[in-house]
């Protein structure tokens, strides 16, 4: 189960003492955005931003049989999830493929996907080194809670581009919450409450991969709520921009880790209890990040800043709320049933 989202005592004091205002946990939630915001928005590889599958049927999944065959399907689809629909594990390691142009979208407040994750990309090709014509393109995914996948929750991969992840729960995978990479681009990851879970978000995954990365895995990570997730918050290689703002980290080992030359803007968050906030010097050859008005509360290192890193106003717009809101606006937006 998710973690209480009301002001910890502690937490409280931790403001005062820092001269803030303790804010209260009774604040309405922020209205759920109706488009992405960041990469995902972005007009490339000719795709204009991120619509799923808008202008397609809407369908209802109830069952395993009807959820995998919508998902798989040719052209645009909104796929509405109703009730528990658990994945089964078979020979894929419990990863299901999902067709480009799908909106996958739960209703209410208690749709899940259990035992099982989605796969959004065509199948591992190490020697392809540029997107091919059948990459997987434009995937929404909205208002689930994903749990107890045998490998990832959500892994995007090969050349994938134009995915919007908002507002859902994940937790308790056996691998990463919600992974990207081989070369994947233009991907926003927003108002998610992750929870219980280990290795959270990896960007790029592995030192040698540089012919399929570099100049790619561009992703913007906003509001979301690590709640005790571990680590990999994100963990990112080669990118030359990953955007993180207004996220809440409350009482992780590390929160952003930068290396293998990418590039990290890191700004408007908030760190309590995270032993590392953020880290340039990980694994492998060094990162990059700026940061701008983070607040870190009860935390052991600061923020590891080193070279310059593009402003994500040259790629779109966007505002960043104060930090100081972040404990309060996100564990209250983030998440399912706040669509």
């Amino acid at each position: 189960m998710p973690r209480a989202t009301v002001l910890r005592p502690a937490l409280a004091a931790a403001l005062v003492a820092a001269g803030l205002t303790a804010v209260t946990p009774a604040a309405p939630a922020q209205a759920a955005d109706t488009a992405p915001i960041g990469f995902a928005a972005v007009n490339a590889l000719g795709q204009n931003g991120t619509t799923g599958g808008a202008g397609g049927p809407t369908v209802t999944a109830t069952t395993t049989a009807q959820f995998l065959d919508y998902i798989s399907r040719p052209g645009p689809y909104v796929v509405q999830v109703s009730g528990t629909i658990t994945l089964p594990t078979g020979n894929s390691d419990g990863m299901h493929n999902v067709a480009s142009d799908k909106t996958i979208i739960g209703i209410g407040a208690n749709a899940r996907l259990v035992g099982g994750g989605l796969n959004i990309g065509v199948p591992v090709d190490d020697d392809m080194t540029s997107p091919p014509a059948n990459a997987v393109h434009n995937v929404i995914i909205r208002n689930l809670h994903i749990t107890g996948a045998t490998d990832d929750l959500i892994n995007v991969q090969m050349f994938t581009h134009h995915v919007w992840i908002d507002h859902n729960d994940f937790s308790n995978g056996d691998d990463g919450a919600v992974d990207i990479k081989r070369g994947s681009d233009y991907v926003t990851v927003s108002w998610n409450h992750f929870y219980d879970h280990d290795k959270t978000l990896l960007l790029g995954h592995d030192d040698d991969n540089a012919a399929q990365d570099t100049g790619r895995l561009r992703v913007t990570y906003h509001h979301n709520f690590f709640d005790g997730s571990d680590q990999r918050n994100p963990r990112v290689r080669f990118s030359p921009l990953v955007h993180v703002y207004n996220n809440y980290y409350d009482d992780n080992s590390y929160g952003i880790a930068s290396t293998m030359d990418s590039g990290v803007w890191a700004e408007g968050n908030y760190f309590y209890s995270v032993n590392n906030p953020g880290r340039v010097d990980f694994s492998g050859d060094l990162g990059r990040m700026v940061q701008r008005d983070n607040i870190l509360v009860a935390c052991n290192h600061a923020i590891e800043v080193r070279g310059s890193v593009p402003d994500p106003r040259t790629y779109y717009s966007y505002t960043a709320g104060p930090a100081s809101s972040v404990p309060t606006v996100v564990p209250a937006g983030a998440g399912v049933g706040k669509i």
